[in-house]
């Protein structure tokens, strides 16, 4: 388990760092001497803060000279696809009123895409444009194929790039199960009566019942929650097992020792595993649900530089380069999942939560969308159990 990164750990990234920031320096060269000259075209994104490595940028600003990668950083998933409907709705009033400057390019996460898809508030990618496209494992390709009201069709157009992902993890005290003799290994463990009282829920009924489906040996994205024999049931004694439900305060507790074990985001987990050795987290055996990054064009923004949004969306999707997103991101390219992992650092490869092992990811889910009412379905079981004391 990688859990800390105190001593020779830290050189060793240190290390890697400037290996890994050398990489395409003779093409730097190269492609600096074949540029003409004249004004520089602006590519400007709108990205999840430390979702892209500083150097990442630098070196496409090199590798692009006669252009330039201007980012902007907001805190929250949302904020950026609150922006989104910002620019659509300012575009409908005839740009009347303040807004926050248009970009090229904008970062939302895979919940977020059918909603934009279906408020029209992005345009599809064109594919053919990028040599690179082939890199992505097709589960990520047919993730983002979408018709237009936003859910999965295999005739869909392509709506997104993704750039990084990452799971739903189990995230644990090392030192109050040590004196328990068991460390968790899968979602089960979360219903061991040791832990009663002792655990943190993410208060989000898609993952929390659908953990709970996948105890059962199902999907995540079952539609007819009528047909799962003892699903409410196991809820019941889920919740009973849970101290609270938080899907932005609970690491804190976990710090603190009040909780033993919470239901955690990978993203999250991984700042807090460097710097609390008595952190750590497992990707359950029997899969998991997995959360994407993705790079989409605004349906708002005419004046777009679509070739230069190709080109960073094809530069990100290079092997070296999702190679430095996994290693400085706390999040996993899904490029690197086609390459050799004996090529890959040892940072990456042998860090089980930025790379599960590939049966495990053969077994985890992305959360796709749900027809509205399979949704009232989760919803209503969620209040009910919620209710029950």
């Amino acid at each position: 388990m990688y859990n800390d990164l105190s001593g020779s750990k830290k050189a060793d990234i240190n290390q890697v760092k400037r290996r890994y920031l050398l990489l395409g320096a003779c093409a730097l060269t190269l492609s600096q001497l074949a540029a003409g000259c004249g004004t520089k075209r602006t590519l400007k994104v709108r990205s999840l803060k430390n979702s892209i490595y500083p150097q990442i940028v630098n070196e496409f600003n090199k590798l692009q000279p006669s252009s330039v990668l201007q980012i902007i950083t907001q805190t929250q998933l949302e904020e950026l696809f609150n922006i989104l409907q910002t620019w659509k709705a300012k575009t409908l009033l005839n740009n009347s009123g303040k807004e926050p400057e248009k970009a090229d390019l904008v970062t939302i996460g895979d919940y977020w895409l059918a909603k934009a898809i279906e408020q029209k508030l992005i345009q599809p990618i064109d594919t053919t444009k990028l040599k690179n496209w082939s890199k992505l494992p097709p589960a990520w390709q047919t993730l983002v194929r979408r018709n237009d009201s936003g859910l999965t069709d295999e005739k869909g157009k392509i709506w997104a790039a993704p750039y990084r992902w990452g799971t739903t993890v189990i995230a644990y005290r090392i030192d109050k199960f040590k004196s328990l003799g068991w460390t968790p290994k899968d979602w089960s463990d979360l219903w061991r009566e040791e832990l009663r009282d002792r655990i943190s829920l993410l208060d989000n009924p898609r993952e929390v019942i659908g953990l709970t489906l996948k105890k059962l040996g199902k999907s995540y994205n079952i539609r007819d929650l009528n047909k799962v024999p003892n699903l409410k049931e196991e809820l019941t004694h889920l919740h009973q097992q849970t101290k609270l439900y938080s899907s932005n305060a609970y690491l804190q507790p976990l710090i603190l020792g009040d909780t033993w074990a919470a239901v955690a985001w990978s993203g999250d987990v991984l700042p807090l595993m460097q710097s609390q050795k008595e952190i750590a987290a497992i990707v359950p055996i029997s899969g998991t649900s997995m959360w994407v990054d993705l790079w989409v064009q605004p349906a708002a923004n005419p004046k777009s530089d679509v070739s230069l949004a190709e080109e960073w969306i094809d530069f990100c999707l290079q092997p070296e380069i999702g190679t430095q997103i996994s290693l400085f991101t706390q999040a996993t390219s899904p490029v690197i999942l086609n390459t050799n992992s004996s090529e890959l650092p040892d940072l990456i490869r042998n860090n089980q939560i930025i790379l599960p092992e590939s049966e495990i990811i053969s077994k985890s889910e992305f959360l796709f969308p749900l027809p509205d009412v399979a949704i009232n379905q989760y919803r209503s079981l969620w209040k009910e159990i919620r209710n029950i004391k």
